[in-house]
This record gives C-alpha cells, sequence and structure tokens, in this order.
C-alpha cells in the first residue's frame, strides 16, 4: 500500500511540473507578446508626438528670423530641431552666439517608458535641459502634447527676451 501510496505522489508531481511547465509557457509567450504590442504601442506614441514636435519647432522658427529647422531620427530619438548661428560686432571683435532647440521622443527602452527630451540653448547658454516620461501603459497622450507646446513657447519666450 505504501509503495502504491508512493507511486500515485509521484505520477501526480509529475503531472503537476507538466502543467506548471505549459503554464510558464504559456505565460511567457503571453509577457513577449505583451512586449511586442508595448513596441506597436511605442511606435504609434512616438509617430504622432513626433509630427506635434515638427510642426511646434516649425512654428518657432517662423516667427525668428535665420532659424533653420531640421527633423531628427535615429538612435538619440524622433522630433525636430531648430537652431540659428548669431555673428555680431562687440567692441571691434567678432562674436558667435549660438541658439538651439531640439525636442525627440526617446526610442523605447527595457523600461518600457515614453520618453520627451527636450534641451534649449540661447546665446551660447543652456536654458533648459529636461526630460519627461511615463510608462507605457500609463501615457496620456494630450499630457505630452502640453509638455511639447510649453517647451516651445517657453523657448520663444527665452530667446526673445535676449535678442
Amino acid at each position: 500500500m505504501s509503495g502504491e501510496d508512493f507511486s500515485n505522489r509521484l505520477d501526480a508531481a509529475i503531472q503537476r511540473g507538466r502543467q506548471r511547465g505549459l503554464h510558464e509557457q504559456a505565460a511567457a509567450k503571453k509577457e513577449a507578446m505583451s512586449e511586442e504590442e508595448l513596441r506597436h504601442l511605442h511606435s504609434s506614441y512616438r509617430l504622432s508626438l513626433s509630427d506635434r514636435i515638427e510642426k511646434a519647432v516649425a512654428q518657432l522658427a517662423s516667427h525668428f528670423p535665420g532659424f533653420q529647422t531640421e527633423t531628427l531620427f535615429g538612435e538619440k530619438g524622433w522630433g525636430a530641431a531648430c537652431g540659428r548661428d548669431d555673428l555680431s560686432m562687440e567692441r571691434g571683435r567678432r562674436t558667435n552666439r549660438f541658439s538651439r532647440l531640439e525636442m525627440t521622443i526617446r526610442p523605447l527602452n527595457e523600461y518600457m517608458v515614453l520618453e520627451l527630451k527636450g534641451k534649449g540653448t540661447v546665446s551660447n547658454k543652456e536654458v533648459f535641459n529636461r526630460s519627461h516620461f511615463t510608462e507605457l501603459t500609463e501615457v496620456d497622450v494630450a499630457e505630452f502634447e502640453r509638455l511639447i507646446d510649453a517647451w516651445v513657447v517657453e523657448y520663444a519666450e527665452r530667446f526673445a527676451s535676449q535678442n
């Protein structure tokens, strides 16, 4: 009876192990699918927000003569920048003043967040360098759009006050 009891317990343990293995495989497959879905979600956000950045930066550049715009894409992210170099004469010396605004949506990383990066320089001085990120599952696109608009407006005000 004890040999039969052991055999039954052994068979039950093997069956539980097989079930656990199938369950773990299914969970890994589900996680991989959700990772793929997160990549797709990031790509969707990146496309819409980088378009918003390009439009906002182009609008800023149209208000200040001499600014050149460029589309940014690659390992640093997707977005846009505008900038200009001003040459001036002060006390008989030539000086160069560099101004640039750059905003990007950073590439997806292991933390699965959506990250907006912005950097502004006015007359050779960095006026801001910031980053805002949110987990992909908790993204509020309207919040990112407000930040893009706010950073462009802030940069415009700072640039206008220096020139």
